[in-house]
């Protein structure tokens, strides 16, 4: 393999300066956008010896036959027009965002004549003010018909206005009372402006104290008699008082802020936003991004940032995300260019803030999981994944029942494996086993003895086939000969172990060549054949087969490479699950063996701390403060946890 790319520019050539830079391939199709405050130290990175670089850096940089770049002023422009060319060119490299335009908006048409205020999922109405987006066109649509109350605006049609205006008679909904424009000859054209005006004013800082003013001002007109106005002020309170009633207070009355959670892989990442104003969680929303290059964090949040903030989107005065990107005070300015006026982009640690970030991260979380789940539950991906991995292994048929392994252990003991099973795509939870394994060198030992016992359950199967074979090509074999193992039938031990030894067309082990290696040995001496065995290796996503010095790489996005992880993902999750069912029985049985310490104090340890990991972690004093624990008994119990409990491994 070359050290680097032919088209590596000279030492030198690239600039120190601030830019935005762009790798292309031979048609001249731009494969990826990217800025830099030091142009020749971010380059630098990508020629560097190709065997050093990340599987799927290298696959670009080596697919790319030319880069260039362009020097800006500031990290603010680099920052806008590397928006504008990923808008321009969506290069395949790039981070690509998914369902983003599938949300409703809350839309005032201020560029019109009579402002009209609607719902749409339309994110390019030119002179028009957003709110949003909401994750429920129900939810936003109810919305919208409270604020009508407290503002009366038009909500009719363009056509329908103009028909109106030209005869003189009110729109239908005019006549019905659900629209309260000039066409209704309520209010003139500067009356509704001004409407316009304070409803877009309340949609900015929904400020709770209009509760407040609208009270004084029904009161102030009850005073003088003035009951028309009493009662239409009565309304608006009572849609003011529902509305804020749908949201519930999470910060300050005054606090704006998005709370952007994000959760990802190596393939993807699923993003959920908190939209808090005044103190309250207007609106949320969920999105996905397939990952081509394997970016950081930082890089990711960044990316994040651009999309959400696209076609006229105003951010609020602060952005919370879960980490700061390298460019943060850029970010900033260009946000703050956005919104006019000063944006503060910050990370929260710790505090109320920090706890919605925390929720957000736990909805995104279930996002990127649903997207997985239905990505690899779909009737023609996973027919697509089968025959990609087909073949990508070089197997004869598709692997229509994979079955994967995984080696779950507390520091070297308590040993268990787990096997899951997934036909067609999907997973048979029916046919799921687990494995403890007695004692182990490691994990590789471990691999071999799982493998060793599955395997069992099949070679026999093989060799009484083999053997029925060889009976009917052999008429001097009697029929009803004994079995040469002396074994006794076991008709109902046979039917419980023939589900067990369906055979599988496709063996997957967590790991990489070690793994592979030690389930390769399993299946050769267990004499069973026709089965492919891979592993799938965490850190890269590489797929390992056997006697293969280099693995098989899967295009990052492939359905292929998405099934290969929701079955190693499924495995592990399986074991560790195992893991700490077994880990809370060992725990149970190690506290007993300390004297004085009985089932029902047991229980009270296990019920006070919550769980096994906070009871391994608490000190004598936190231990003797359980009812019925003194400090004696407390000190007996730290010392027998601290020789027995380790932290646990996957």
């Amino acid at each position: 393999m070359a050290s680097t790319v032919p088209y590596r520019p000279k030492a030198g050539e690239i600039p120190t300066e601030p830019g935005v830079y762009r790798f292309r391939d031979a048609e001249g199709r731009v494969l990826y956008v990217g800025k830099a405050k030091n142009l020749r130290a971010r380059l630098s990175n990508y020629f560097a010896p190709l065997h050093t670089l990340h599987e799927r850096t290298r696959r670009m940089v080596t697919t790319a036959t030319a880069v260039e770049w362009t020097v800006v002023a500031s990290d603010v422009e680099s920052l806008n027009l590397e928006i504008t060319w990923i808008n321009e060119w969506k290069p395949p490299f790039n981070v690509r965002f998914k369902d983003d335009k599938s949300y409703p908006y809350l839309v005032v048409t201020m560029a019109d004549e009579a402002p009209r205020a609607m719902v749409t999922r339309k994110r390019a109405i030119p002179g028009a003010r957003y709110f949003g987006p909401y994750p429920k066109m129900w939810a936003l649509t109810d919305m919208l018909d409270i604020l009508i109350r407290m503002f009366p605006i038009r909500t009719c049609k363009d056509s329908d206005y103009r028909r109106a205006m030209a005869s003189g008679k009110p729109c239908f909904a005019g006549q019905i009372g659900r629209c309260f424009g000039p066409c209704s000859g309520k209010v003139t054209i500067e009356e509704h402006r001004a409407n316009v005006d304070r409803f877009v004013a309340f949609m900015q800082n929904q400020d709770p104290r209009i509760v407040t003013e609208l009270e004084r001002e029904m009161r102030a007109a009850a005073a003088v008699q003035d009951y028309e106005t009493a009662a239409r002020r009565r309304d608006q309170l009572q849609a003011a008082n529902a509305f804020f009633e749908k949201s519930a207070m999470v910060l300050g009355e005054r606090v704006d802020l998005d709370v952007f959670g994000i959760e990802h892989d190596e393939l993807a990442a699923a993003v959920h936003l908190f939209i808090v104003r005044g103190g309250r969680v207007r609106g949320e929303r969920s999105w996905t991004v397939d990952k081509e290059l394997d970016v950081p964090l930082a890089d990711l949040v960044d990316s994040v940032l651009q999309n959400a903030y696209s076609d006229g989107i105003l951010p609020p005065a602060e952005v919370v995300v879960p980490e700061l990107p390298d460019d943060a005070a850029a970010v900033e300015t260009w946000l703050g260019g956005l919104a006019g006026r000063r944006v503060r982009l910050r990370a929260a640690r710790r505090g109320d803030k920090a706890a919605l970030l925390a929720t957000a991260a736990q909805n995104a979380k279930q996002t990127l999981m649903r997207y997985k789940t239905q990505r690899s539950s779909d009737f023609t991906t996973r027919s697509r994944a089968l025959e990609d991995i087909q073949e990508a292994l070089g197997m004869t048929d598709a692997p229509l029942r994979i079955e994967c392994f995984d080696v779950s252990h507390l520091s070297g003991t308590n040993i268990v494996a787990s096997m899951v099973v997934f036909e067609d795509g999907l997973p048979r939870k029916d046919e799921y086993r687990r494995f403890t394994i007695p004692a182990s060198t490691d994990d590789t030992d471990s691999i071999h003895q799982v493998l060793t016992r599955r395997l069992a359950y099949l070679a026999p199967r093989e060799a009484s086939e083999a053997s029925e074979a060889s009976e009917a090509s052999d008429p001097s074999e009697p029929a009803g000969a004994p079995d040469p193992t002396g074994a006794p039938d076991e008709p109902a031990a046979t039917a419980k172990r023939a589900k067990f030894a369906y055979r599988p067309n496709l063996l997957v082990v967590d790991g990489g060549q070690p793994q592979v290696a030690a389930a390769a040995r399993a299946l050769h001496e267990s004499g069973v054949t026709g089965i492919a065995l891979c592993g799938i290796a965490k850190r890269l996503e590489e797929i390992w087969t056997p006697d293969s010095d280099f693995p098989v790489i899967l295009p990052r996005n492939s359905d292929a490479l998405f099934l290969f992880q929701r079955v190693r993902d499924e495995a592990h999750r399986f074991a560790i699950t195992h893991q700490r069912q077994r880990r809370k029985r060992d725990i149970s049985t190690v506290l007993s063996e300390v004297p004085g310490l009985g089932p029902a104090r047991v229980r009270s340890l296990l019920r006070h701390f919550g769980s096994v990991a906070r009871l391994r972690s608490a000190s004598e004093t936190e231990i003797a403060e359980v009812k019925g624990i003194g400090p004696t008994l407390a000190a007996a119990i730290r010392q027998r946890l601290s020789a027995e409990l380790a932290p646990e491994r996957g």
